[in-house]
C-alpha cells in the first residue's frame, strides 16, 4: 500500500513537471518586446531588401541568414558562423530580422521584438513575408477587432 501511494505521488510530480514544461518556463517560450530604445539605427527604407534566399555576405551560406536592419546586410546566424553576431560586435548593428522565422532580434537588448507591433519595423516584416510567402501577412486576432473598431467610428 504504502508502494502504491509513493507511485500516486511521484505520478503526480511527473504531471506537474510535464505541465511547467508545456505551459511554464521550461517549455522556451518567448515573449517578444513591443519596444526598443533603438529603432533609430533603422535603415531609412525596409521595403526594399534582398530576397530570402540571399546568401550570408561573408560565407556565402544559404540557410540560417539575417537581415541586418540598418545597413542591409545579409549574414549567417550563430548557428552557422556567427557573422551576424559579429556583425553587432564589430558595427553596433544591434537589429536583424531571420529569414527562417521573420522574427525581430535586438542584440543590444538581448530580446525579440514584436515586429508586427512595433510600428517601425512593420514595413520589413511584411515586405520579408511577402518576399519569403508570395502573400501579405495574416492579421492577429486583436488586429483584425482594432481595425474592425477604427472602421466602426468613422
Amino acid at each position: 500500500m504504502a508502494n502504491g501511494a509513493g507511485s500516486s505521488s511521484s505520478l503526480s510530480a511527473i504531471e506537474e513537471d510535464q505541465e511547467s514544461f508545456l505551459y511554464g518556463s521550461e517549455s522556451g517560450w518567448v515573449e517578444a518586446r513591443t519596444h526598443c530604445d533603438h529603432l533609430g539605427s533603422l535603415s531609412s527604407d525596409l521595403t526594399h531588401i534582398p530576397t530570402p534566399d540571399t546568401p550570408c555576405n561573408r560565407c556565402h551560406h544559404l540557410e540560417e541568414n539575417w537581415l541586418c536592419l540598418c545597413c542591409k546586410d545579409i549574414l549567417c546566424s550563430r548557428f552557422v558562423n556567427k557573422h551576424m553576431l559579429e556583425h553587432y560586435q564589430q558595427r553596433n548593428h544591434c537589429l536583424a530580422l531571420s529569414y527562417s522565422d521573420l522574427s525581430v532580434w535586438c542584440f543590444s537588448c538581448d530580446a525579440y521584438l514584436d515586429a508586427q507591433v512595433i510600428l517601425p519595423l512593420r514595413p520589413v516584416y511584411e515586405t520579408a513575408y511577402i518576399l519569403k510567402f508570395g502573400e501579405a501577412p495574416p492579421f492577429r486576432a486583436s488586429e483584425y477587432f482594432q481595425l474592425r473598431g477604427n472602421q466602426a467610428e468613422e
